[in-house]
């Protein structure tokens, strides 16, 4: 079950990477509140992936659910409720504000996570099938 795979790791970093230069230098109304939110399920998928040897439904399933469940925790405001508001880190990683659209934004990141591997792995199937 658990097992290093260093392509999804090197794409959880490249991500990473991504979102922290969208969190520090683009300040507008799509890119940083919505393509991040995209991007961090995917993220999340390939960190998951990383350590993990999961099928691609249960790992998108896993972080759709997470991802919801932190949007969900900001609709009630949890970073407030436990008494962590004056954390920055607690603020970042929970968030602190819900909006529909982010839900949008995290179902399509996945759907979109699971296209790509969908076509990967058909294309890996051909591939090995040919031989």
């Amino acid at each position: 079950m658990f097992q290093f795979n260093r392509n999804y790791f090197i794409l959880t970093i490249l991500l990473f990477l991504t979102e922290i230069a969208i969190a520090m230098y683009v300040h507008d109304d799509f890119i940083r509140p919505y393509f991040g939110d995209f991007l961090v399920v995917i993220l999340l998928y390939c960190f998951v992936k990383s350590f993990v040897k999961v099928s691609v439904l249960i790992a998108a399933s896993l972080v759709l659910v997470f991802s919801f469940g932190i949007e969900i925790a900001q609709y009630f405001n949890m970073v407030e409720k436990l008494g962590l508001q004056h954390s920055k880190i607690a603020r970042v990683v929970l968030g602190n504000s819900f909006a529909w659209m982010d839900l949008l934004a995290y179902v399509l990141g996945i759907l979109t996570v699971i296209v790509i591997e969908t076509l990967r792995l058909k294309r890996k199937n051909k591939i090995h099938n040919q031989m």
